[in-house]
């Protein structure tokens, strides 16, 4: 039977999502080089059985590939991944859904540390729950014919990022600060007061103990939220059917640059932008067995 083959453990990061594609539309973006270019990593090399790796600025210690292939079929990848000098295992499992028309998509890897050590931004492997989900989101969209919104690079410190929505600023603002509209394209909830000074929590206000603070509060036009020790501000512009979203982390130390947040923030684009413009959208991700991140 298909499905995974990582089975469970409190070290293993799952993420799920349904892609409007056959299965074996999915696995030849799994590996092919040309597509694994277009939405994973900046460089790949595949020649299976013996060979799939990619590596880059956009990966994870991408100076150099680190990833071998350990099963490979029609409806399963499995591939070790050498991070901190620890060899994890990662695998993508492809169910057809929908008769064969949809995919459900499960990325299963190990050895992840932990949400503490993910919002810490300590090492690689505490990076990769939010670099999957993002390099999922990208996939979703490569197959799909839309252009991505962002691949990260793991060795900047600038953290900024535009793209065009399809809808009005104030449509896309309340996106961002209604926590029912938040919830269904983030997959994680939020809380708010709605006000310059008030309080910003992601998992929500009552508990999370640590909330950020509002700085900035215009509908239509931008929001600032002061976490502590990095500010997150999302910046809108233009007029009705059109919103250019500008979205920049600044303020933190880049000594040690925080992109486990950075790529959380990510891999949500893709979901806000397909909320406003897929009609009848429903977000593609299907649950998460991954250690819930604190206060939710």
């Amino acid at each position: 039977m298909p499905g995974p083959t990582i089975p469970p453990a409190d070290d293993v990061a799952v993420t799920r999502a349904r892609i409007a594609a056959p299965p074996a539309r999915v696995h030849r973006a799994l590996t092919e080089p040309a597509e694994l270019t277009a939405w994973l990593a900046e460089h790949a090399d595949v020649a299976l059985p013996g060979t799939w790796a990619f590596w880059g600025r956009d990966v994870p210690e991408g100076d150099a590939p680190h990833q071998t292939p350990l099963h490979v079929a029609t409806d399963n990848l499995r591939f070790t991944w050498r991070l901190e000098d620890t060899d994890t295992t990662a695998e993508f499992a492809l169910e057809p859904q929908d008769d064969d028309r949809s995919t459900l998509v499960t990325l299963s890897q190990t050895h992840f540390p932990g949400w503490p050590a993910a919002m810490a931004g300590t090492g690689a492997l505490a990076l990769l729950p939010t670099w999957w989900a993002l390099a999922i989101a990208n996939l979703d969209d490569h197959i799909a014919g839309r252009p991505l919104v962002a691949r990260p690079d793991l060795t900047s410190t600038r953290m900024e990022v535009g793209l065009d929505i399809a809808a009005d600023p104030g449509a896309v603002f309340t996106s961002l600060v209604d926590p029912d509209v938040f919830l269904r394209w983030f997959g994680a909830p939020m809380g708010i007061e709605p006000r310059v000074g008030g309080r910003w929590a992601m998992g929500g206000l009552e508990t999370n103990p640590n909330p950020g603070t509002i700085t900035e509060f215009e509908p239509g036009r931008a929001l600032g939220i002061d976490l502590g020790g990095m500010v997150v501000r999302w910046e809108l512009a233009g007029s009705a059917g059109h919103t250019r979203l500008t979205l920049v982390q600044s303020g933190f130390d880049e000594g040690r640059p925080p992109y486990g947040a950075w790529l959380g923030w990510l891999s949500g684009l893709p979901e806000l932008r397909r909320s406003h413009e897929v009609p009848d959208w429903e977000p593609i991700w299907v649950g998460d067995d991954t250690p819930s991140l604190p206060g939710t």
